[in-house]
C-alpha cells in the first residue's frame, strides 16, 4: 500500500512537468518562429510509477503574417535559417527571420545580433553583408539616347539640354541644333553639339525613311568631348534603324525630341532592397540601376524533433545528425517570403484541451494519496486497541 502512494506522487510530478510545458507554449504564442513542445510520459519499470521521459518538438509551420519591413523572412516550407555567432564561430538555427542589416553592413536577427548565413552555388556559406555593396562608384557616361519626334516641316530644332557625367561622377552639360537639310538630302538633318558655353563640342549627320524611322548608318553620332583635360567619346543614339522607338519625323507631329544618359551617374547609394521566393538580395539604387546580392543558406536535418532547442527561437543541430545546405525554392527546401515572419505554431485550443487532461490527471493522482492516507490511518487506528 504505501507504494501507492509514491506511484501517485510520481504521476503529480509528472503532470505537473507537463503543465510546465504547456505554460511554456502558451507563454510563447507570439513569439516569432516558435516551435511548442509536447511532453513524454513513460511507466518506470516494476510498477513503480511513471516519470517524464522528455519533449519533442512540433515541427509543423506557423501562420505567416506580413510585417512590411523587407528584410524579415519567412520559410514556406521546409528548412532552417543559419546563423553564426561572429564571437564564438557556433552556428545556430532558427525558423525566426526577424532580420535587419546592422551598422557594418552584416544582416542580423535583431535579438542576439548573429549573423545570418548565405550559400554560393559551391554550397560554402557566409556571412550576408552589404558592405561593398552600399554605393555604386562613379561611372561615365558613354551614351546618350535621343526619343520622340522631329518634324521634317521645321527648320530647326533646339533640342533641351541633357547631361552626361565623367569617371569622376561629374555632371556636364550639353545642347544640341538640329538643322533641316532634306534640300540637299531626303530626310538629312545637320547636328551640332554645343557645351553649356555655347561652345561646339560635335557634328554630324542623321537621316530618317520615308516611314519616319531613322536610316542605318545615320542613327548615331559619334562625340568626343573634351572634360577636363582629357577627352571623352560619347555616343548620341537616336534609336535603333527600321524601328519606331528612338526617334521618328513625322510631318503631322510637333517636334519634341528629348535626350537623356543611358550609362553613367554620381556615386549613388541603395533606394531600397527586398529578398525573392529564393532568398536573392535584390538591391535598387537611387539611379533606378538593380543589383543582386547574395542567396540566404537554409539547413535541413533527417529529423528536426532531435534538435536542441537553446533559446527560444534558436536550436542547435543534433549530434550524429548531418544537415543538408542549400537555397530556397530547391530540393527539400521551401520559398522565402519577404517582408513576412512566420509566427508560433503553438494551437490555443490544443494547449486548453491538454490542459485540462492534465488537471484531472494530477487531481487523480492527488485522489489517490488522500485514499492510501486514509486507509494507512485506518490501519494504525486499528492497532492501538491491542
Amino acid at each position: 500500500m504505501p507504494q501507492s502512494l509514491f506511484n501517485a506522487l510520481s504521476g503529480l510530478l509528472s503532470f505537473s512537468k507537463s503543465l510546465n510545458t504547456i505554460s511554456n507554449n502558451l507563454a510563447n504564442m507570439n513569439t516569432p518562429g516558435f516551435r511548442g513542445s509536447d511532453s513524454f510520459m513513460e511507466n518506470v519499470m516494476g510498477d513503480y510509477g511513471s516519470r517524464q521521459q522528455g519533449t519533442g518538438i512540433r515541427t509543423a509551420e506557423g501562420q505567416i503574417e506580413q510585417t512590411g519591413n523587407n528584410t524579415d523572412l519567412a520559410i514556406d516550407g521546409e528548412g532552417l535559417f543559419i546563423l553564426r555567432d561572429p564571437s564564438s564561430g557556433k552556428t545556430y538555427y532558427s525558423r525566426a527571420g526577424q532580420f535587419v542589416f546592422d551598422g557594418d553592413g552584416y544582416l542580423v536577427d535583431t535579438i542576439n545580433h548573429y549573423h545570418v548565413q548565405a550559400v554560393d552555388s559551391s554550397g560554402n556559406l557566409a556571412d550576408v553583408s552589404i558592405t561593398n555593396l552600399r554605393t555604386l562608384p562613379a561611372a561615365a557616361t558613354t551614351t546618350v539616347n535621343v526619343t520622340g519626334n522631329l518634324s521634317n516641316q521645321d527648320s530647326t530644332f533646339s533640342l533641351p539640354s541633357f547631361t552626361v557625367y565623367d569617371a569622376q561622377g561629374n555632371s556636364h552639360t550639353y545642347t544640341a541644333t538640329l538643322t533641316n537639310n532634306q534640300s540637299t538630302t531626303s530626310g538629312s538633318w545637320l547636328v551640332s553639339v554645343q557645351d553649356n558655353n555655347g561652345q561646339a563640342v560635335g557634328s554630324g549627320e542623321i537621316r530618317f525613311g520615308t516611314d519616319g524611322s531613322i536610316q542605318s548608318g545615320y542613327n548615331t553620332i559619334a562625340l568626343s568631348l573634351p572634360i577636363g583635360s582629357a577627352t571623352q567619346n560619347v555616343t548620341l543614339n537616336f534609336g535603333a534603324p527600321g524601328t519606331l522607338s528612338g526617334s521618328t519625323s513625322y510631318s503631322g507631329v510637333a517636334s519634341n525630341l528629348v535626350a537623356s544618359p543611358k550609362d553613367g551617374h554620381a556615386v549613388v547609394g541603395i533606394a531600397s532592397m527586398s529578398f525573392d521566393q529564393n532568398g536573392v538580395l535584390q538591391l535598387k539604387y537611387s539611379d533606378q540601376e538593380t543589383k543582386q546580392g547574395q542567396r540566404i543558406a537554409l539547413a535541413a536535418f533527417p529529423d528536426e524533433t532531435a534538435l536542441q532547442a537553446v533559446d527560444g527561437r534558436l536550436y542547435e543541430g543534433a549530434p550524429n545528425q548531418a544537415r543538408q545546405v542549400g537555397g530556397a525554392g530547391e530540393g527539400v527546401f521551401g520559398k522565402l517570403t519577404g517582408g513576412s515572419l512566420e509566427m508560433s505554431n503553438v494551437d490555443l485550443t490544443q494547449e486548453l484541451a491538454d490542459m485540462i487532461v492534465i488537471q484531472r490527471g494530477y487531481q487523480a493522482n492527488s485522489r489517490v494519496m488522500t485514499v492510501t492516507n486514509d486507509m494507512l490511518q485506518q490501519l494504525y487506528d486499528s492497532t492501538r486497541g491491542g
